[in-house]
């Protein structure tokens, strides 16, 4: 029997999320380098959002954003380390309500991974007040709340709940590249593989000596995390497969997120050999002169080559560093378009293919040597913040080709519940992209809104620090709230962000995008909770 709450039949839906890859790391974005067949035939196939942008360049806002269609300072997860409530409307929990069948494999990141502050950030800390951990402190929730720590996998077999923030079931990798854990690791020790030992760089059979992110995992690629990923997305397409055979017509969801190619990059030797260092290109702004920097980018770059204390942190890189860095990111890369090119694969096979629409994305890029630098935290350039977004309906006359209008990875939700036939829930922020995907002239907004909350702070940057960016189709407002000053760009002239107009050299344009500003800050503010009565 179709669940009360169901739509005519819907077509399928399959979301891959790659972690901290850039919209240009990819052949279909332009780069002539990576070698990425099988996500380009995909994008082929599919309605290309180019100027696509996250709502934080941070992996656990932006990951939660993109379940829950809200804005960071919605739903609560503001900056890494502040898990999403387990009680929050998620669309995958949505699509459970009306009769879906929903699944994720890989990383999930809506919890913390278990990782600690640096001793720098926790006397930003107390320098800012900051006690206790707030509804963490209620009883019951620190158990609920630990299913993603790496370390309490390395000691137990953790199963999740049936309704892991609308999953019916997970498969789940927490952490990233050579160092992931979860249910991966004792994957891995049913293969005879210690997940305490026998990777890292101390195993490495390749290593480069100048940066400690970059070496060869000695996995067998069979084993490497992207795998797990890969073969337990094909066993759950088999179980839909075998579900719809036996009479279960209940349209399904999986959600696929590859940890890679997040640092650290270390893919198996095959694909760390496979692209060379020398071989790898300099973005334009890699060494250019530019505009006045920020007082924390000038920071970093008197300090090139050398990374900052906190491994995820933005950082200025020396060429040869980032050569490398880019070689290994680019095997992790084309690791990743095979394995996606295998659950593509399976989903034809098994029949499935023409009912499914397939989404791809990423949670947020990387700088990767725009402007000298790397990583990301703290800036708001268009490496951190512009991802890969592609979407392909099914039908042989399905929707195809470029899409130049700004979205967010707020509409991700509200896509999936259109498709899915369904209402998008109170106060959920982003918007549909179908409308777009029949009428690539439709423009459904004029500007987006990037949010970033750091709880602690770097040179020239004091902490805690709050910024905030406004992207039209011409141009970027950010402010700091720590610092006097900002970034204002003019990106029909200066489209690689290198002149700086925000100290008077735009007065006309820095008024205009203040004003966009305060209104797109104020059309944000949560209106989740719906009032009961007059008072």
């Amino acid at each position: 029997m179709p669940h009360p709450n169901a739509s005519p039949r819907r077509p399928d839906l399959v979301v891959f999320i790659a972690d901290q890859l850039r919209a240009d790391h990819l052949g279909f974005g332009g780069n002539s380098v990576v070698h990425t067949p099988h996500l380009d035939a995909l994008a082929a196939r599919s309605a290309r959002f180019d100027h696509a942008y996250v709502t934080c360049p941070v992996c656990m806002p932006n990951r939660a954003s993109i379940v829950t269609g809200r804005m960071p300072s919605a739903h609560g997860t503001r900056h890494n380390g502040i898990p999403l409530h387990r009680d929050v409307q998620t669309f995958p929990r949505l699509l459970r309500e009306a009769g879906w069948r929903t699944a994720a494999v890989g990383k999930l990141h809506f919890q913390n991974m278990g990782w600690g502050w640096e001793d720098h950030q926790l006397a930003d800390f107390e320098a800012a007040g900051f006690r206790g951990t707030g509804w963490l402190e209620r009883p019951g929730d620190r158990d609920w709340y630990a299913y993603e720590d790496l370390h309490r996998h390395l000691a137990e077999r953790v199963a999740l709940p049936g309704d892991y923030y609308g999953f019916d079931s997970v498969d789940l990798v927490v952490g990233h590249s050579d160092f992931a854990s979860g249910h991966y690791a004792h994957w891995l020790a049913d293969r005879g593989i210690d997940p305490r030992g026998a990777r890292g760089r101390a195993n490495s059979p390749s290593a480069y000596d100048g940066w400690e992110q970059v070496y060869a995992s000695a996995l067998p690629e069979e084993l490497y995390p992207t795998r797990f990923v890969t073969e337990h997305a094909t066993t759950r397409l088999k179980e839909f497969a075998a579900a719809r055979a036996a009479g279960d017509d209940a349209p399904f969801l999986l959600f696929v997120s590859y940890p890679d190619p997040h640092h650290p990059f270390t893919p198996p030797r095959r694909w760390y050999e496979r692209y060379t260092a020398a071989d790898m290109p300099l973005p334009r702004t890699f060494g250019g002169a530019e505009g006045p920097a920020m007082p924390h980018f000038a920071a970093m770059a008197e300090r090139r080559g050398t990374p900052d204390r906190d491994a995820t942190v933005t950082w200025a890189i020396a060429e040869e560093q980032l050569r490398h860095a880019m070689a290994a990111e680019f095997g992790m890369i084309s690791l990743l378009d095979e394995s996606v090119g295998d659950v593509l694969a399976t989903l034809d096979e098994l029949g499935l293919a023409d009912d499914t629409a397939v989404a791809f994305t990423s949670d947020h890029g990387d700088m990767f040597g725009d402007h000298g630098l790397m990583l990301k935290q703290f800036t708001h350039y268009e490496g951190c913040v512009r991802v890969p977004l592609t979407l392909a309906l099914p039908g042989a006359d399905a929707p195809r080709g470029e899409r130049n209008a700004l979205v967010s990875s707020l509409d991700l939700a509200a896509t999936a519940l259109d498709l899915a036939g369904l209402p998008r829930h109170h106060g959920m922020q982003g918007q549909s992209l179908l409308p777009l995907t029949r009428d690539p002239e439709i423009r459904p907004r004029e500007q987006l809104l990037i949010e970033e909350d750091e709880p602690f702070g770097l040179q020239g940057l004091p902490g805690p620090v709050r910024m905030r960016s406004l992207v039209t189709e011409s141009a970027r407002l950010t402010v700091y709230d720590t610092v006097p000053g900002g970034e204002l760009y003019d990106l029909a002239v200066d489209p690689d962000e290198t002149v700086n107009l925000h100290a008077g050299k735009a007065p006309a344009l820095r008024a205009e995008l203040t004003e966009r500003l305060a209104r797109e800050l104020v059309a944000a503010n949560d209106s989740g909770r719906v009032p009961s009565a007059t008072g």
